[in-house]
């Protein structure tokens, strides 16, 4: 585009207007000469009747010579800007309009039906003119005889001095038009051209990785749709760059701190810093981090399958009997705590239509995340109902509820808020990215409300199985 696409659009444009001039200079200047012609033969030929006819009289004895109808030839002659000849039957000139011209010349070889079907004849006209002229002929007749001939003879430089003429204003007008037509350009320049160089030029800006600059093309047209997608883009790869650098810094951070609890107690139960009486409990804390290493690992996965969109197995279920089931694999969690769970079901089978194993991942973690955060001795509620085609669910607890700050980022990968890290010491981060991942993919969504100190509610849709 650099060095192309505008030079070879000008070059168009140039070869365009060439291409008309040419056209203009041959077809339409023989064209123009053709219609010429045949406009000035038929004003000739019905002169040189009108002459005929006069002459006619005066052979017929209506009149009494032949120079009587002379003044009438001679003003149509310089009517014409032509030269008017009497020629009788022999080829004799008897009368020429150019008194002192060829009167009494003969003729060589004159032939008067030489014009064929034609009106007229184009030459020299038997050799009689040293250039070439446009000859058209009538008969005098009378009394059913033929007495001679009116030939009226222009030159071709007359015809070709009219058709220069009305060229040249053909082509003012052309140049005229031409260069009107530059508004073409002009226009392609300001609305194409343009847009298109700070369009590339971005291009070449996001090759090189600068991913914040920003294309300045402000147009409410497909220029301006492609300058705002591709700006769009470098925004959200930007943002990506941005995840991927907070996500291989969390991910290091989550496995570094694993990593260098076990190799420290390992070590000091090597060199015996850690006598044998307590290295029971020291072993015991190193399988829970290695436990914590494999629930980050598994959450990976997790979120890595997620992504291929392709792992759904939906099923017709009963959303009240999973929540019954998941809320009681936590009994001994919740008795260690004196939590009790208030189960709300707006009727008693309730059947939706999704993946059984996924859903019971997000109530498993929305329940763990409850349990984590809320107080002692106190009632996490879960409440499902039906509204239309859709069933909701929701977990809410009265915790210690989530910053007003934090609570669009905890669905981000690794995320913790302070809170949570206070008191989740061995969380991922990754739950609730799962469990967002996994309700977008049932083409459903997950909201949260929480207030920081009173508790949070997550509430989720879920598709209601045909016929329940």
């Amino acid at each position: 585009m650099r060095h192309s696409l505008y030079y070879k659009f000008i070059l168009g444009y140039l070869i365009f207007g060439l291409l008309g001039f040419v056209t203009i200079a041959t077809v339409s200047s023989g064209a123009m000469q053709q219609k010429i012609v045949e406009d000035r033969v038929e004003s000739m030929y019905d002169e040189a009747s009108l002459i005929a006819a006069s002459y006619s009289r005066v052979y017929q004895g209506r009149q009494q010579d032949l120079n009587s109808v002379y003044p009438q030839m001679q003003a149509v002659a310089q009517f014409l800007q032509a030269e008017i000849w009497v020629v009788n039957r022999q080829g004799i000139i008897v009368v020429d309009s150019d008194t002192s011209a060829k009167s009494g010349t003969l003729i060589d070889g004159f032939d008067p039906t030489a014009t064929g079907n034609r009106q007229y004849t184009i030459g020299r006209y038997f050799g009689q003119f040293p250039y070439d002229v446009i000859s058209v002929s009538a008969p005098i007749t009378g009394n059913y005889n033929t007495y001679g001939y009116i030939v009226v003879h222009l030159p071709m430089s007359e015809i070709q001095a009219t058709t220069n003429g009305m060229l040249n204003v053909v082509y003012i007008t052309a140049l005229v038009l031409f260069g009107l037509s530059m508004i073409i350009l002009l226009v392609f320049t300001s609305t194409v051209y343009f847009p298109l160089k700070k369009i590339t030029a971005g291009a070449n800006e996001y090759a090189a990785g600068n991913l914040t600059y920003h294309i300045d093309v402000g147009t409410q047209d497909e220029m301006g749709y492609l300058a705002a997608t591709l700006n769009y883009m470098s925004d959200e790869l930007n943002q990506m760059e941005e995840y991927q650098r907070n996500f291989i810094a969390n991910v290091s951070h989550d496995f570094r701190s694993p990593l260098t609890s076990i190799k420290g107690y390992l070590e000091a139960i090597i060199d015996g810093t850690i006598p044998p009486e307590m290295q029971e409990k020291y072993l015991t804390r190193v399988i829970a981090e290695t436990e914590r290493l494999n629930k980050l690992t598994q959450g990976m996965l997790t979120l890595n399958s997620l992504d291929s969109k392709s792992y759904l197995s939906r099923t017709s279920f009963d959303i009240n009997q999973v929540i019954k089931d998941t809320a009681a694999s936590f009994e001994g969690t919740c008795d260690a705590k004196n939590i009790s769970f208030d189960l709300t079901f707006s009727d008693t089978e309730q059947y939706v239509w999704a993946d059984l194993g996924r859903i019971q991942q997000v109530l498993y973690n929305l329940i763990d995340n409850a349990i984590k955060f809320s107080h002692p001795d106190s009632t996490i509620y879960i409440l499902t109902y039906a509204k239309h085609e859709k069933l909701f669910v929701s977990v809410k607890d009265t915790g210690i509820g989530i910053p007003k700050d934090s609570v669009k980022k905890i669905w981000e990968r690794f995320y913790k808020t302070d809170l949570s890290r206070g008191k989740d010491k061995k969380g991922t981060g990754l739950g609730l990215s799962i469990v967002k991942e996994i309700i977008q993919a049932h083409g459903e969504n997950i909201d949260v409300i929480s207030t920081e100190g009173v508790g949070s509610e997550f509430i989720f849709s879920l598709p209601r199985a045909a016929g329940r």
